[in-house]
């Protein structure tokens, strides 16, 4: 396929750091969008602050570049004024679920129909190394020089807890897996959950040099330290400690926000 035509070529080159693995991400959902025959004009990327808000400004659909964490109440005004409309939503970790954290509960309480991408590389990359709220227990950020003492969220689990109709987990390694996910939360009706762990060799990989200090090396990490769902279903929690659980964690069929909201002005109508 062609990448080059669902690129805005004057925006190049990327502004990401050598080893990132959001350049993996952008061209998964290019092949995800590619893969379904979307149109370039039916499609919006909208994002919030952080290093995946970049994103919206290398590609050539409706974009959005919103403030900090609100990147999902922008989208909803946008589906609810263009229900015909594509909404793919980008935020990072600390977008999704710090500031952003009551956007995300709530979005995927309504069920809104909304694809959200979330690039989880477990830190503040851009702002300055600050521990986010998925940076796990006992790492190392610029907040946290001795180690994290908080408990990591599970941005999945609370996704699927919260009422997402289709929540999946990946890394950017299986990119395989990252094709069939995406392609699969596009097409669902509601609010989809994709979280990806992306590597920052920049601002994690240099204060946790376990998983490496290249994308190569924290690549490998992720390849080395990644189980199924199914495979963890047979092992206890001291042999899951410290591994990524991949997999789609629900895939319902429920009503939509869209459908709900729909059928209430028809009965006010009539």
């Amino acid at each position: 396929m062609d990448y080059l035509q669902y690129l805005r070529k004057d925006k190049m080159p990327h502004i990401w750091c050598d080893g990132c693995g959001n350049g993996i991400i952008l061209k998964a959902i290019i092949r995800a969008v590619d893969k379904l025959g979307w149109k370039k004009d039916d499609i919006a990327l909208v994002s919030g602050i952080g290093c995946s808000g970049r994103t919206p400004g290398y590609v050539d659909f409706n974009t959005l570049h919103t403030t900090h964490g609100r990147a999902l109440s922008f989208s909803t005004g946008i589906k609810l004024a263009k229900p015909n409309m594509h909404l793919i939503v980008v935020s990072g970790d600390g977008d999704a679920t710090a500031i952003g954290g009551n956007h995300f509960i709530h979005a995927a309480r309504r069920n809104i129909d909304l694809n959200l991408i979330v690039f989880n590389n477990y830190i503040y990359g851009m702002t300055g190394g600050q521990a986010s709220p998925t940076t796990p227990t006992g790492k190392f950020a610029s907040t946290t020089p001795y180690g994290n003492p908080d408990s990591p969220f599970h941005i999945s689990e609370l996704a699927k807890a919260a009422g997402a109709s289709y929540v999946a987990r990946t890394t950017t390694y299986h990119t395989a897996k990252m094709d069939r996910y995406m392609q699969q939360a596009f097409q669902n009706k509601g609010f989809s959950v994709v979280e990806i762990l992306t590597m920052c060799p920049t601002s994690y990989g240099r204060a946790n040099k376990e998983t490496g200090e290249t994308g190569v090396e924290m690549l490998s990490f992720q390849k080395e330290n990644s189980i199924s769902l199914e495979k963890a279903k047979e092992m206890d929690e001291e042999e899951i400690k410290g591994k990524f659980v991949t997999g789609v964690y629900i895939d319902r069929d429920k009503p939509s926000y869209l459908e709900n909201y729909q059928e209430i002005k028809d009965k006010a109508n009539n």
